[in-house]
């Protein structure tokens, strides 16, 4: 028992600081996003309307990955995105953020398609970044994104927000900065080549 409660306060302090550097660097609002981390055959995830920059022990939930539970209530309204996600890719961490410019380049590439990086960096460690479809926190979305997340490291829902994938909370924070970063960088790009 004392082994568990030690992993839950680490899980939920380690969610606490990606949550702060996410707010803090301006890639989400404060109530919007979520953080997830798989923990065997459970989903530790923030709560809905949890204001990432200040996450404490209650405001995580435990569910499971297999099946729902009266628990899914308190829990993100993505935790069905988040679930689907771990089911279908060896993942450990996600990240679901609001980035501007993400959301930007969605909404200008349109689902079903991608953006294609202009940076070498975005290019190097991201390839194409999927645009995909689907409602918030419905199974369409949950089923887009994990079929686009078994072959990419992080996904741009239109007009939503990114999804970013890691063994860990800092790998996914690293990959949703990455996103935002070339996301600019090919807005920048592409309207300084317009003039």
């Amino acid at each position: 028992m004392a082994l568990f409660l030690y992993i839950s306060l680490k899980m939920w302090q380690e969610m606490a600081k990606y949550g702060r550097k996410l707010v803090e660097h301006g890639l989400v609002e404060s109530n919007f996003g979520n953080i997830s981390v798989r923990a065997g055959d459970r989903i530790v995830i923030t709560r809905s309307g949890t204001a990432l920059d200040e996450i404490t022990g209650d405001n995580i939930v435990e569910v499971g990955i297999r099946d729902t539970s009266s628990l899914d209530m308190i829990a993100s309204s993505e935790a069905v995105v988040h679930r689907e996600i771990y089911r279908r890719t060896s993942v450990l961490a996600i990240i679901h953020a609001h980035c501007p410019y993400s959301v930007v380049e969605s909404l200008l590439a349109g689902p079903g398609n991608v953006i294609v990086p202009v940076d070498s960096e975005g290019q190097y460690f991201l390839g194409d970044i999927p645009v995909v479809g689907g409602g918030i926190g419905s199974s369409e979305l949950a089923k887009n994104l994990a079929d686009s997340l078994s072959g990419h490291r992080g996904a741009v829902v239109f007009s939503h927000g990114t999804f970013a994938t890691g063994r860990t909370l800092g790998e996914a924070y690293i990959v949703t900065t990455q996103l935002e970063h070339s996301c600019r960088v090919k807005y920048l790009y592409d309207l300084a080549v317009q003039k």
